[in-house]
C-alpha cells in the first residue's frame, strides 16, 4: 500500500493529533482509522461519472507512534470499484497539504 507516513510521534502529539482528527474526520468502528472525504474538486475523471460511489475518502490511520494516510482513493458504497485507485499527483498534492497543515495547526512541526 502506498502511503503518506508521519513517524516518530511523541505520545503530547499523538493525543493532540487524536483530538483533532475525533472532531474533524469520521471514525471507523475499529478505532484509529479516519475517513478523510476527497472534495469534489479533486476527483478524477472516472469518480466524476461515479455518483453510485460518492463520497470518496482517503483513510488516516493513527497509532500512538505515527500517522499513516493511505493514497488510494476508495469509496464506502462498494468493495470493489474502476473507480477506487491509487490517488492522482494532484489527489496527493492535496492530501499532503491537508495533513501539513493539520500539523502545522496542531504545532506538531516546525
Amino acid at each position: 500500500m502506498k502511503s503518506y507516513v508521519i513517524d516518530e510521534l511523541r505520545y503530547q502529539d499523538y493525543e493532540k493529533l487524536k483530538a483533532y482528527l475525533d472532531e474533524a474526520y469520521e471514525q471507523d468502528t475499529l478505532g484509529g482509522l479516519y475517513w478523510m472525504p476527497l472534495p469534489e474538486d479533486q476527483l478524477g475523471p472516472e469518480q466524476v461519472g461515479h455518483d453510485d460511489c460518492r463520497p470518496f475518502y482517503l483513510a488516516l490511520e493513527l497509532m500512538e507512534d505515527r500517522l499513516a494516510c493511505e493514497l488510494l482513493v476508495r469509496t464506502r458504497q462498494r468493495v470493489r470499484c474502476t473507480c477506487m485507485r491509487y490517488a492522482t499527483a494532484t489527489q496527493r498534492e492535496w492530501m499532503i497539504s491537508v495533513v501539513d497543515a493539520i500539523l502545522e495547526k496542531l504545532a506538531l512541526i516546525a
